[in-house]
This record gives structure tokens, sequence and C-alpha cells, in this order.
């Protein structure tokens, strides 16, 4: 279970897996068949559950070719971007939050004994490398550096900000060097307008304009999430799913229509990364690579669920109460902090004062030590299983949502993008249902699904290629920059 690439059509997990799995709060009115292996105590539908089903679930590495599924049929719309007469070259910055990152993209014409369509298949080369019908798309490359807090710690916009100062030029400088191209090159130049963290963001948006100054070459602003849609659907070839959107700044459902992505859900307070991070820094978890993935593997130690608030409203979630009620359990006399936990299994115990023994009692459900009323082994709760529990219930809700969307839509495949989508368990439960539809679920590793340039840079240049570009005048940043406001004109 910890391959993070699948062959087309074939189960990721293996069909020979007896892990029972808690749902958590399940997120149908029916509970799935249990294994009976484990219990799992929630007054909202807690199941157990084995992973044998099998689902077609797809997931690239950054050098292999994207998968095709031959099931995808129906009719596609044809791609209003013009025919290409030669190659063109994109380089997109993204510093919307801790990371600063640089990329390259080429599109070039596809041989012409191809017959021209719209958006298609692709294919593979020594870059990684994908291509439709009239156009191939090839990523010279994707060069990030991430600022990295103690743990306990966020980051402020203004250290996020002196440290993408510190590092655009070397980042900028090993992408150009990587791509094998010099700045001159380029045809255009892409940078995220928004939204994210303001300082951050001007940062760069000052080094975007700073170059196509310089060098003559044209500008474009890009939305954060259409970046992030945009380099799903291309690297997947999924051609017009509904798309969970979640990261640190965004909690999204979107589907496609009329050259919008429009909104059916959404988050009410805060995102699932936010929470997560926030989450982190209560237990104290450390921020490398990040707090999201430090969690996914604590929880994977977890052995008991603990019920949390389900907060779905329609279309939308809410988290933030979530939030409140697992940092209460951090403070239950039953909890068990890392620091607790190392100094009993070296030993030590609780501190008592000199000479004083520990009196233990039991009454027919509790254990009391020297007067106060302690929790049992079995009641004992601990930082992992409340990484577990969080996951559970908050991806559960995630997946009712999605499922709602795709069911008022009439989709049955969903894109995962943002940093969150990372997360294996995630896309494990929305493979589940996606499978019950007879759909599937597209996902790309971390090196596409974090935030990236490579996504900016592919997404400006598909406004470019239909003339859209940003005069420097207007080449500034807007913080809540919402997805739906993006005139998608490259798609039908």
């Amino acid at each position: 279970m910890s391959s993070r690439s699948a062959s087309a059509g074939h189960c990721f997990y293996s069909p020979s897996c007896t892990a029972t799995i808690a749902f958590g709060i399940a997120y149908r009115r029916q509970p799935f068949p249990s294994t009976g292996k484990s219990k799992f105590h929630s007054k909202c539908l807690s199941i157990g559950f084995c992973c044998h089903r099998t689902f077609s679930y797809f997931t690239v590495s950054p050098t292999a070719s994207t998968m095709v599924d031959s099931t995808n049929k129906g009719k596609r719309k044809v791609s209003p971007l013009p025919k290409l007469n030669g190659r063109l070259l994109c380089l997109g910055i993204e510093g919307s939050a801790n990371k600063f990152g640089c990329g390259v993209i080429a599109h070039s014409p596809a041989p012409s004994a191809e017959p021209e369509a719209g958006e298609g298949s692709s294919s593979t080369s020594a870059h990684a490398r994908h291509k439709n019908p009239a156009t191939i798309v090839t990523v010279l490359s994707n060069v990030r550096h991430t600022y990295i807090t103690p743990p306990g710690e966020g980051f402020l916009p203004s250290d996020t900000a002196r440290h993408h100062r510190e590092w655009a030029i070397k980042v900028i400088s090993e992408a150009v060097r990587k791509a094998g191209i010099r700045i001159s090159d380029l045809d255009c130049i892409a940078y995220t307008k928004g939204p994210g963290m303001g300082t951050p963001l001007q940062v760069g948006s000052l080094v975007a304009r700073t170059l196509s100054l310089l060098h003559g070459i044209p500008l474009i602003g890009v939305n954060h999430c259409v970046g992030h849609i945009e380099m799903g659907r291309q690297i997947t070839s999924s051609h017009n799913p509904v798309v969970l959107y979640v990261s640190g700044g965004n909690t999204q459902v979107i589907a496609y229509s009329q050259q919008r992505y429009r909104i059916f859900g959404e988050t009410l307070d805060i995102a699932i990364g936010n929470c997560l991070d926030r989450f982190a820094r209560i237990i104290r978890l450390r921020n490398d690579p990040s707090p999201g993935y430090n969690i996914e593997l604590e929880a994977r130690k977890g052995r008991r669920f603990i019920p949390l608030p389900f907060g779905t409203k329609g279309m939308d979630v809410t988290l933030a109460g979530l939030l409140t009620a697992i940092e209460q359990l951090t403070k239950d006399k039953r909890y068990r902090s890392w620091d607790s936990r190392a100094s009993r299994a070296q030993g030590r115990g609780s501190a008592l004062p000199p000479g004083e023994a520990l009196v233990v009692e039991e009454d027919q459900d509790n254990h009391i030590a020297n007067g106060q009323e302690v929790a049992t082994e079995e009641d004992v709760i601990t930082p992992q299983d409340l990484c577990f529990s969080l996951q559970e219930t908050t991806f559960a809700m995630l997946v009712e949502i999605t499922e709602r969307a795709m069911a008022h839509v009439g989709a049955k495949d969903v894109l995962i993008v943002g940093g969150v989508g990372s997360n294996m368990r995630l896309q494990e439960m929305m493979g589940i249902m996606a499978s019950e539809r007879n759909g599937r679920v597209f996902a790309t590793d971390e090196s596409f699904c974090i935030d990236n340039g490579i996504m900016i840079a592919q997404a400006g240049l598909l406004a470019f290629r239909m003339g859209q570009t940003t005069p420097i005048e207007k080449a500034t940043i807007t913080q809540r920059f919402r997805t739906d406001q993006v005139h998608v004109s490259w798609r039908a």
C-alpha cells in the first residue's frame, strides 16, 4: 500500500489486502459490510471495512506516461485552442503560500499524421510529456523550495515573503537550467495572481514583472486554483470530471460549465489543509516535509476512532468546530501526549513527590491513583488516534459533498487536486465512492498535487494561446481571487 502508482484499470490496493480500515463517520445512511475484525464506536455509523473492492484508480509519477481508460467514451467538443505553428514556451512562478516554485512547460504541434480533435490522450518522453491529438505538452522543469518552520509553529506572511525573496533567483535559475533554455527563448511568463497570502504573492508578482520588463516578454496572471485544475486534467487526461480542490487555503467542489469552473460546494470557515496544519501544531508534529503528510503517517498507527462533529451543510462543509472539538480532546485526562508516552516507555511514569508511592485502587469501571481517577490502557487516547479520527471524519465529509455534486451534474469521474489531494487515504475513500457509481478517481503525485510553478505555466500558456495577456500596470495580486471569476476561454 506504499506504492504511489498504478496500472490503468487495476485496483490501486492489493486484492489480497486484509487490513480492516475504519471509515469513520459513514457518508451513507446504510453501513458497509464489516469484516468484524475490529470495533469502532460512533453514533453516526462508524464502520470497519476491508479494501478488497476493485476500482479504476489513476495516479502518475513525474516521468510516467499518463494512463488512459478505454471506457471513457462519449462525444467531446472540439477545443477552441488555435493550431500551433511551432513550439511555445512558458515559465510559471508560484508563491502563494510557503512554497516558491518555478517551472517551464512547452506546447508543440503534434505530427501532421495525427488527426486534430479536442482534448484527448497522452504520451511520454525524456521529460514528463503529455499531449492531445493537436498538442504535445512537455514539462521541461519543475523546481520548488519550501519554507519550513519548527514544530508547533505556522508560517507568517512576512517570514514567508522573506523566504521567497531569498530563494527566487536560485529557483528560477535552476528551472531555466534544467529546461535547457534561456529566458529570452520564452514566449510568455505566468505568475500566481491569487488567491493566497498577500506578501508572498507580491514577491512572485514583482519577480514576474521584472523579468517581463527586462526581456520584453508578455505576462499572464493566473488563478491558483485554475492552475491546479488544468495541470491535473493534463497529467491524468481526465475529460470533464467533478473536481475536488483541497489545499491549505481552499476547499471547493467544482464542475465545468460554459467556460467557467463553477463552485458547487466549499468550506464555510477554514480550509481542510488549514485544519490539518493547525491540528499538527496543537500536537506539535513536525512541519517537514509537511504537517498534512505527517498526520497521514501517524493516522496509519491509530487504533481507535473518536467521534467528532460532522459538519456538512448541504453542499458545503464547516471545519472550525471540528478543530475545536479535537483540540479539547488533547486536554482530556485520557489523552497521552508524545512526551508522556515517551516518559512511560522509559519507565519514568508520572512525576511524584520524593518518597511518595503510587497507590492504585480499582472499582468497576475506573482506576484511581492517589485518589484521582485515571484512564485505563483501553481508554487512553493517543495522538495517532486523533490523527486517524480527524482524517476519517473530514475526508468522509469531502466524499459526501463530492458525491452530491457528481449526482447533480451527472458525472462519474472525480479529479482531486491541491496539496491535500496527495493524501492516499483521501484518494482511497473517494475511489470507493466513485467505484459504486461506476466511475473513477484521477489524481497525481505530490510533484504536481502540491503547489508548483509548472501548473501556473500550463494555465498561463493556455490563456496566452487564446490571446489573453496581463498588462504590466494590471499585473497585481488579488488575495481573494475566486475560481469562478476566471473566463476559461480555452475550453469549449
